[in-house]
């Protein structure tokens, strides 16, 4: 029996991945208003101070990941929630700026090994014909991620249209998807997507205004993948 992984969502794109011996965050950033419904909701700063905060009561990790620079990706006081001394941070050189110069930097195609966990920068970016109606991430300045783990192999799309490159990314067990449609692509594309790489299972992320049920049933039209919308802290098991 394999290692049991747990992933656990939060707005917009940020996921625990958490296993008996590692975290991993994926774009931890607190911004108030996902969170105001929230009961666990922790503040421990407010406007005009950067707003520091926490959905919950949150482990400290061992590995951090951002995939671009916009402030719901990349928040410095977050990320110094949620690191101690020896949290190796990766990210896009874009984010020095927020989260200074003591970061891993990293660029699509770079690979890094923190003990048995395998971390791999893939391309995420908008294109032209991409459902995305705000194309403002730039090819090559911020990157989706594969993390293996136990075998078991995590696709973290980041902010991106169907691109290329996703083609080559080669099997993947889960697949974290935007299906949010201004900033990334939608419901529709993001279909295509996971048609095309054929995952085990795929949580829908960086949601804003879609519906994830929708998404779900366009998929269960044309493949067996599972869709699993979660909710704000609920949590995904896979061995």
């Amino acid at each position: 029996m394999g290692t049991l992984i747990n992933i656990k969502w939060f707005p917009n794109s940020w996921f625990q991945i958490k296993t008996e011996n590692q975290i991993i965050y994926i774009d931890p950033a607190y911004l108030s208003t996902y969170f105001a419904k929230y009961p666990k909701w922790i503040e421990f700063s407010m406007w005009p101070d950067p707003i520091d905060g926490l959905p919950e009561e949150l482990e400290k990790a061992n590995v951090i990941l951002i995939t671009h620079n916009h402030k719901d990706h990349c928040k410095s006081v977050t990320v110094n929630r949620l690191k101690r001394a020896d949290t190796l941070v990766v990210a896009p050189k874009r984010c020095a700026k927020e989260l200074g110069d003591n970061i891993e930097m990293i660029m699509p195609g770079d690979e890094i090994a923190f003990g048995d966990t395998k971390i791999q920068a893939v391309w995420a970016y908008n294109t032209g014909q991409g459902s995305s109606t705000r194309k403002v991430h730039r090819k090559g300045q911020g990157v989706g991620y594969v993390i293996t783990l136990d075998g078991k192999r995590i696709y973290h799309a980041g902010d991106t249209d169907f691109v290329d490159e996703m083609r080559e990314i080669g099997r993947i067990d889960v697949a974290l998807l935007p299906i949010g449609g201004k900033f990334t692509m939608d419901v529709r594309e993001a279909a295509e997507v996971a048609l095309a790489l054929k995952p085990r299972v795929v949580i829908p992320m960086h949601l804003l205004k879609a519906d994830p049920q929708e998404f779900k049933r366009r998929l269960a039209a044309k493949s067996d993948i599972k869709v699993v919308p979660l909710g704000i802290s609920e949590v995904f098991q896979i061995r």
